[in-house]
């Protein structure tokens, strides 16, 4: 990533959002964690049921199944699922990505969020993923706001429902909100980080959009804005 996209614009107050997984870490997240949960939980079973649920999210995919309604599809299998158990595994599995060697973090975005904090920004993160997963890496990398899908509960259990999954217009939409709330900041300041052409409703409401990775069509998308940033 080069200087450029670590350097803030302004001396004014700016907003930086990214992206998760595969923009700041190295893994999908959420089904990184559904196989580290059922596994250590039930064993080869939970193996079994994990390959059974890729298996469907997958036909899913292929069949054009939009990303949201596989995201709802996703958090339908923490019905019943207790909070608490959730958010002991998910630390547990944190503590475990994020031991030393794993290459859990990719290192130039986590460099870059640094040095915008550094440089006096919110850093938001943006995810479809769920709280007990991004908490912990918030607390990390300093992130001050979690802008993310939130499973609905109910007497301390995951219903297995959501309500507004924050994947494509979802994470444009709740940044739009986000930028919204803050009067005191021009957008045309603010930093937004992703990995996938999904990422775009969120890239382009900022001044400085950056891509993360090799999604061909991202960069060819961001390409023509003056400002528009690769890494």
């Amino acid at each position: 990533m080069s200087n450029a996209s670590r350097r803030p614009a302004t001396d004014r107050p700016y907003l930086v959002f990214s992206d998760v997984d595969e923009t700041l870490i190295t893994v999908k997240s959420m089904f990184d964690f559904l196989h580290y949960q059922l596994v250590r939980r039930h064993g080869v079973g939970g193996e079994e049921e994990y390959e059974r649920i890729m298996a469907a999210v997958r036909r899913r995919a292929d069949g054009g199944t939009p990303r949201a309604d596989i995201n709802r599809f996703y958090y339908g299998h923490y019905a019943d699922e207790s909070v608490e158990t959730i958010g002991r595994l998910a630390e547990d599995w944190f503590a475990e990505r994020t031991a030393s060697g794993r290459g859990f973090y990719i290192e130039s975005t986590r460099e870059a969020l640094t040095a915008h904090r550094a440089g006096g920004a919110t850093v938001v993160l943006v995810s479809g993923s769920f709280p007990p997963l991004l908490e912990p890496l918030a607390r990390e990398v300093g992130a001050d706001t979690l802008l993310c899908t939130r499973p609905l509960v109910a007497d301390g259990r995951y219903t297995g429902e959501v309500g507004t999954p924050v994947i494509g217009a979802g994470k444009g939409a709740a940044v739009l909100r986000m930028l919204q709330s803050r009067p005191d900041v021009d957008p045309r300041d603010c930093w937004a980080y992703g990995d996938h052409v999904s990422d775009l409703p969120m890239l382009e409401l900022v001044g400085h959009p950056v891509a993360v990775g090799k999604d061909e069509e991202l960069r060819k998308r961001l390409a023509g804005r003056v400002k528009g940033v690769t890494a």
